[in-house]
């Protein structure tokens, strides 16, 4: 299984904060994708280009291989002023 964790703004656009998903997908982009499927408000807060994924808590490129047991975490870029 996969571990999925959404925070900030993603975690409030859908409305969860955690979820499993069958170790199934290559990698991060894959798991991206299949949740940008469920829905408008998914899309939106998964949208390519404006999302950061972290895997077991190191940030990575969404092209990055997952596999069982793994920890993806979804967040908006951070910023500051």
């Amino acid at each position: 299984m996969l571990n999925i964790l959404f925070f900030a703004q993603t975690r409030e656009l859908i409305g969860v904060d955690s979820l499993e998903l069958p170790a199934r997908f290559r990698t991060a982009e894959h798991v991206r994708q299949h949740l940008a499927e469920k829905g408008e408000r998914w899309a939106l807060a998964l949208e390519k280009g404006k999302i950061l994924v972290a895997i077991n808590q190191s940030l990575m490129p969404l092209d990055s291989e997952v596999k069982s047991g793994d920890e993806i975490a979804f967040f908006p870029p951070v910023t500051g002023g």
